[in-house]
């Protein structure tokens, strides 16, 4: 390895259940409680998620010293939680060592981000959509009058429309089927209206006048006048806002690559910045970018990371009915009785890079050594983990370590049937004696930060030189997870002393990823 540039970790932060940042993330772990708490997105349910702990008034003191004070409240106006959680872990990873955030600044491109999500920003989106559709309902249902509509005029005195759909006055009044033909009544007029292609074309008339040659606030300009002309056409017809005009910008300013660029923009980071989308394997999908980079000499530092958004309920119903989700308004922890995950929601942020260019600008890393990185596919399903793929990705990551020098191992264990068969594979390549752990039981499961927060808590705690508690004892090990005579950090936790330790995730679509890891020794980078 000497050949090889060494990678660590000169920052982080946490958004997660129980734990605004990483001093509250670490002190939660000392203990074996679940930081799960009852779901709140259908009323009353039976299902336990993982809100984060968050408060965006925390950073504004942080914004005021850097930006004018208009900047912070557009922030908490245009952004959704996921972006929001992303700027508060940044911000928090700046602060372990002091002149990092000139640094990364300083290194001009050689400062990367790849900063990620597994779900996107689910809670604008939904938003949005749900006014959308409002907005169109109601434009469809003022432009289908028969008033506005000749052909549907044709179609009630008998000249009949044989592509009509079902009139809703077949329906009982009220009923869902009544609703539902009402709604496609209404589009299929609205789409003949005469009225609406009059509308249209002064509508085009107004938005096609050219905005003239001149300043920037002469064009704003002209673009509003637009838009009033437009609301005063809107006025003369008496219609509704046009479905066109329901939806908000903030859809677009919640896309997946936009908590990397806020990122780039808040921190004055000119080097790529870019979202990796990899499921529940993404962060070391990220970390794995991050480390070739390093070695390949294109990047100095880069800043990786996941945020997700926070419990929603298409989400949950979504992996409810995948088959995975525990709904027994009870805690499921990994390895015992295989009832299924929690959704959780918040972000992991890092600060990685060479670690001997950073120490010598005096900046001391945080957590372990990053030794070893493997990515993989299983070309298999698109949500139960094949055994070769996995494989793949922890001997890719153990390629320069001799699995006897693997301490501890972190799962990937969803609380799953599929938990029995990740240790029997694990142990194929791995020593009888590694100690595993196995988190999600904890702190729920994150899309794509749940790795995140494992690999931190790994990484706090080997630091430490010792693993933190889990929810388990030896008499409570699932049937078929018992058999393969695994060890198991338990509710007492461990003292670790020396040793490499692992992290497997594996994603929806079949996405691996595995991170080895080694303490620092004492002076090493000095």
């Amino acid at each position: 390895m000497s050949d090889r540039k060494r990678v660590g970790v000169f920052g982080w932060g946490i958004v997660a259940p129980k734990s605004p940042n990483v001093d509250a993330f670490e002190r939660n772990l000392e203990s074996s409680d679940t930081w799960l708490s009852p779901f709140t997105g259908y009323g009353q349910s039976n299902f336990l998620v993982g809100y984060p702990d968050f408060d965006f008034e925390t950073y504004h003191a942080w914004f005021d010293e850097r930006f004018p004070p208009a900047k912070f409240a557009q922030l908490k106006e245009k952004m959704g939680p996921m972006v929001k959680y992303a700027i508060g872990a940044f911000i928090q990873s700046l602060g372990q060592n002091p002149g990092i955030e000139q640094y990364l600044q300083a290194l001009g491109t050689r400062c990367h981000i790849y900063v990620g999500t597994g779900l996107g920003e689910i809670t604008v989106t939904q938003a949005e959509a749900l006014g959308y559709d409002r907005a169109l309902r109601k434009w469809n249902e003022f432009w289908a009058k028969p008033e506005r509509c000749s052909a549907l005029r044709k179609h009630l005195e008998g000249e009949t429309d044989a592509s009509a759909p079902a009139n809703p006055a077949d329906a009982p009044l009220g009923s869902e089927a009544w609703i539902d033909a009402k709604h496609a009544w209404e589009a299929h007029w609205a789409a003949k209206s005469d009225a609406l292609a009059e509308y249209l074309d002064e509508a085009r008339a107004i938005h096609g006048e050219p905005v003239p040659p001149s300043s920037g606030s002469a064009k704003l300009s002209t673009i509003r006048q637009k838009l009033n002309k437009i609301r005063n056409l809107n006025r003369k017809w008496g219609c509704p806002e046009e479905p066109w005009a329901a939806v908000s910008p903030n859809l677009l300013w919640n896309i997946a690559n936009i908590p990397a660029s806020q990122i780039s923009m808040l921190g004055k980071i000119v080097g790529p910045a870019f979202a990796p989308v990899a499921a529940c394997a993404s962060f070391g999908v990220a970390t794995k970018l991050a480390v070739d980079a390093i070695q390949r000499g294109e990047a100095t530092a880069v800043v990786i990371g996941m945020t997700d958004p926070p419990p929603h309920e298409m989400v949950i119903s979504a992996f409810y009915n995948a088959n995975v989700l525990s709904a027994d308004a009870d805690v499921s922890r990994p390895l015992t009785g295989l009832k299924g995950t929690h959704v959780a929601g918040g972000a992991c942020i890092w600060i990685v890079g060479d670690a001997e260019a950073l120490a010598a600008q005096g900046f001391r890393p945080v957590g372990m050594e990053i030794v070893g990185v493997g990515t993989s596919s299983d070309a298999h399903h698109i949500i139960t983990p094949s055994k070769g793929g996995p494989q793949l990705a922890m001997r890719a990551a153990l390629e320069e370590v001799q699995a006897t020098d693997i301490t501890t191992w972190d799962m990937h264990a969803t609380a799953t049937p599929g938990d029995a068969t990740e240790i029997e594979n694990s142990l194929e390549l791995l020593h009888p004696d590694v100690v595993f752990t196995a988190r999600k039981g904890t702190f729920g499961h994150g899309m794509s930060v749940g790795g995140g927060w494992e690999l931190t808590a790994q990484h706090l705690g080997m630091a430490r030189g010792k693993l933190f508690p889990m929810p388990l004892t030896e008499g409570e090990l699932h049937a078929d997870v018992k058999v393969h005579t695994a060890n198991f950090v338990q509710r007492d936790g461990c003292e670790v002393r020396h040793g490499y330790s692992g992290k497997l995730s594996m994603g929806v679509g079949g996405i691996n990823s595995c991170v080895i890891s080694r303490p620092w020794s004492d002076g090493e980078l000095e």
